[in-house]
């Protein structure tokens, strides 16, 4: 198993993206409000086991100092071994290399796995910002990354 960086125009991360908005719609039963806003310049981390991706992540500059993390996904068959965390722990230090002091994501009140991940990871919930503040699902979290030395 490896974490490895690809581009987002990789067949698998298009794969796992659209595994994670199909899920996204199942869950929320299709609620109005929902946003899927992606830029290109996206950077994603793929976590690769036996040759085949199976969870997927990136980082998106908000602004110099913070980047939003992105598709964040894990396939359902994998999930329950530490791979989610595992990922964001690559992620955050993916965002530390491109210069962010702080990492913010949105996700849904509907998922309550996401949510715990999330928290117990050290993220706080903040007020819903950018293109989630019309979206009454939204909650918003953020973490403050540690400076370099």
């Amino acid at each position: 198993m490896l974490i490895e960086p690809r581009p987002a125009t990789d067949p698998e991360i298009v794969t796992l993206v659209m595994a994670q908005q199909r899920e996204l719609r199942e869950a929320d039963g299709g609620l109005d409000g929902q946003v899927t806003v992606t830029h290109d310049d996206i950077r994603y981390l793929v976590f690769v086991d036996a040759g085949r991706a199976v969870a997927c992540g990136g980082i998106q500059g908000l602004d110099p100092c913070t980047g939003e993390l992105k598709r964040m996904y894990v396939r359902p068959a994998y999930r329950g071994r530490g791979i989610g965390r595992q990922l964001l722990a690559a992620l955050e230090g993916l965002a530390f290399q491109q210069g962010y002091a702080e990492i913010r994501l949105e996700t849904g009140s509907y998922l309550p796995a996401a949510i715990g991940l999330y928290t117990s990871y050290g993220y706080a919930p903040i007020p819903v910002f950018g293109e989630y503040v019309a979206n009454p699902y939204s909650r918003c979290f953020a973490k403050r990354l540690p400076v370099a030395a």
